[in-house]
């Protein structure tokens, strides 16, 4: 059985070791639950420049110790200037994935920092008086400006991304400044995103969308081809808003609204809920799970992305327990469904973390692929998203292009209340896998009682694409009982054998608190991460 950290003071985890101690730190030192993520978050941008940066978005959910939990939407929208004409005339049938045309919506997470720090003040939330913006970020300013070891997995993706993105605006200069991709234990720097922390540290997260940095931030923004300008910037707003919910059988789970896909990973786990299975990891258990996501990507597809667009209610759908009885009896216990859905991915990274007065925080931050858009402005150091390439070049209809219209997300921060006084917060780096690895370690741990970091470390599964394939294969883990695996095939799975850890399964993490204020964490033996506690 592998072990669980336990503690009592305050707990953090996120996929890189170096940011959850960041986080870990703002704990110690009397901040809150929500002021170690943001000190998380900052440091990740800095270590894990391939899976998140400031120029990303990000989705915070807060559950409050007096039960109350609400969510926070960072998410930035499409450029007034980026419409239809604007990707024809370049002769795009699709927006591209990389360079300045793949850089067409704001980044929302510096103001979702902002938003977060200004939930935590007004619920004076904190152990003492709030730390200062300059101590939450101290730790990422460092590392930008004196460097950090690259990762073997840091380095792995951008050995494989080289190619592509090398003659992408800035990016070589940050990552290949000797001409070459950075190797394991290479030391990365990058001093202009340092000095873009400080100006934040200085001048507050709202300089990232008015004023001088702003400015900088247009400019750049201008010269790699992007649409976005000043105004755009000017423009955003963060939002807060009450989560998604349904409850199952001793809790109540919780999820991001759209235009995330957090409908799909409520619904999977609701619907599981109604199917019988017996023993984590069988045949019942998989089989049920992935049949599920089917179900649930079938809904999310049909229906979900920007609020404004959408024909029908999120939550009104997860409160209808007719619709959710309709959907599980749609699932034969025997048999797999046809599956002809491509998946999309993503590049992404979940942290959580848990302060001494039970304040509970997941957030998920990202640029969406790996290095983003791959552009890097070279006056800020900020690396820039992609989210806007899974715009459709369309009319009308799902996630169709439009000025002002947010993108779908695959980005969704889980979170559950048990009936026995429990509070978990969990979730995954994946794109199209983030539900279906919150619900295989979910269901482990709260279904089967399974310990918390081996629901994380067993082998998982991915159904659907992965990185940049159009394949629709259910994939596993090397590690399940060859038996389970045989049975998946001759019930109609197309499976494909994977490495027995990967990181295509994500990289997952989990923090409980009990009754007795008794703290736990996981992390992911597939990242680079840990959980750091007091």
């Amino acid at each position: 059985m592998l072990h669980t950290p336990r503690s009592l003071r305050g707990m953090v985890t996120s996929p890189h070791h170096l940011a959850s101690q960041a986080g870990l730190d703002i704990l110690k030192e009397g901040g809150s639950a929500i002021e170690a993520v943001v000190a998380t978050a900052a440091a990740l941008a800095v270590v894990y420049p391939h899976m998140t940066a400031i120029g990303g978005d990000a989705f915070w959910l807060i559950c409050w110790p007096n039960g109350r939990v609400e969510t926070i939407d960072a998410c930035g929208a499409a450029a007034a200037k980026a419409d239809l004409a604007l990707y024809r005339n370049a002769g795009y049938q699709n927006v591209p994935w990389r360079g300045g045309l793949a850089a067409n919506t704001v980044a929302g997470t510096v103001g979702g920092w902002g938003t977060a720090l200004q939930l935590a003040q007004d619920a004076a939330c904190r152990v003492k008086n709030g730390l200062p913006l300059e101590r939450l970020l101290e730790d990422a300013i460092w590392y930008a400006e004196q460097g950090v070891p690259v990762t073997e997995g840091g380095a792995g993706v951008a050995a494989a991304k080289s190619a592509e993105l090398k003659g992408i605006y800035g990016y070589a200069e940050v990552f290949e400044p000797q001409g070459q991709p950075l190797q394991k234990n290479d030391i990365l720097k990058n001093p202009a995103l340092a000095q873009t922390l400080k100006r934040i540290a200085q001048e507050g997260t709202g300089s990232f969308y008015t004023g001088a940095l702003a400015l900088d931030i247009a400019q750049d923004l201008t010269r790699a081809g992007s649409p976005l300008s000043m105004m755009d910037l000017a423009s955003h707003k963060t939002s807060v808003r009450p989560p998604l919910s349904v409850q199952i059988k001793g809790a109540t789970l919780y999820n991001m609204a759209p235009p995330t896909q957090g409908i799909a990973s409520l619904l999977i786990l609701a619907l599981f809920d109604k199917l019988k299975a017996d023993q984590p990891d069988s045949f019942e258990h998989i089989h049920g799970l992935v049949e599920a996501t089917k179900q649930a990507f079938r809904y999310r597809d049909t229906h979900v992305g920007d609020p404004a667009f959408m024909s029908m209610e999120a939550q009104d759908f997860l409160n209808d327990p007719a619709e959710l009885t309709r959907m599980a009896s749609a699932i034969d216990p025997l048999r797999a469904a046809p599956w002809p859905y491509p998946s999309q991915a993503g590049d992404t990274v979940w942290m959580g973390a848990i302060d001494g007065n039970g304040v509970a925080v997941s957030m998920i931050q990202s640029t969406y692929f790996e290095f983003g858009s791959g552009v890097v402005l070279p006056q800020t150091g900020i690396v820039w998203q992609n989210r806007g390439a899974s715009f459709r070049l369309a009319e009308d209809g799902w996630n169709a292009l439009k000025p002002g219209r947010k993108p779908f997300h695959t980005l969704n921060p889980a979170a559950a209340r048990f009936t026995d006084g429990r509070t978990m917060v969990y979730g995954t780096m994946g794109g199209e896998g983030q539900p279906q690895t919150q619900a295989a370690l979910f269901s482990r741990y709260a279904r089967y009682g399974v310990g918390l970091q081996e629901a994380i470390t067993a082998p998982r599964w991915l159904l659907g694409r992965t990185w940049g394939d159009e394949s629709v294969t259910l994939k596993y883990e090397d590690r399940f009982d060859p038996a389970v695996i045989a049975q998946l095939g001759a019930a109609g799975h197309a499976i494909e054998r994977m490495a027995p850890f990967t990181s295509l399964m994500g990289h997952a993490g989990a923090l409980v608190r009990h009754a007795n204020s008794v703290l736990e964490g996981a992390t992911d033996p597939r990242s680079d991460g840990v959980v750091a506690a007091w």
